[in-house]
């Protein structure tokens, strides 16, 4: 499987950074099947806009974390992650909620909206895809193709 991660350099030798703040499937590389959405996340930078392509080649040793749609369970997860909790996965994969959406988690996530107005809210929106490689035993399992500026 091809994946893209958007950036505002070069990724040849993708690494898990642990500053900052926590993201949907807490620290690790993101990437994304989706060319054009990786295009998005490069054109973010301030400087650079840089989207980076990488061969994906799974391994059934890993413990892999799929979440095909958003569902109560995924959301539990996002925000367990985001609460700086660590899960014990080498790679998650599922939706992610574009800022729209994510408005609504944070929301979620603070108590001012319950989980079911949260569904309501998001009824009629479609997120996007994320894969994140969460250890060093995850990144070995993709390789890089190559990097080209927007």
């Amino acid at each position: 499987m091809r994946l893209y991660h958007g950036s505002n350099v070069i990724v040849e030798t993708p690494k898990i950074l642990t500053n900052g703040f926590a993201k949907d499937f807490g620290y690790g590389f993101y990437c994304t099947e989706k060319e054009k959405q990786a295009q998005k996340w490069a054109r973010t930078k301030r400087e650079g806009h840089v989207v980076n392509v990488y061969e994906y080649s799974e391994n059934p040793a890993l413990n892999v974390k799929q979440f095909p749609n958003m569902t109560d369970e995924w959301l539990d997860f996002i925000a367990a992650c985001r609460n700086g909790n660590a899960h014990p996965f080498d790679i998650v994969e599922g939706p992610m909620a574009d800022d729209q959406v994510w408005d609504y988690v944070e929301d979620f996530l603070r108590g001012l909206i319950s989980r079911e107005a949260f569904w309501l809210l998001v009824k009629f929106k479609y997120p996007t895809h994320q894969i994140a490689f969460c250890t060093e035993n995850a990144l070995q399992t993709i390789r890089y193709l190559e990097g080209y500026s927007l």
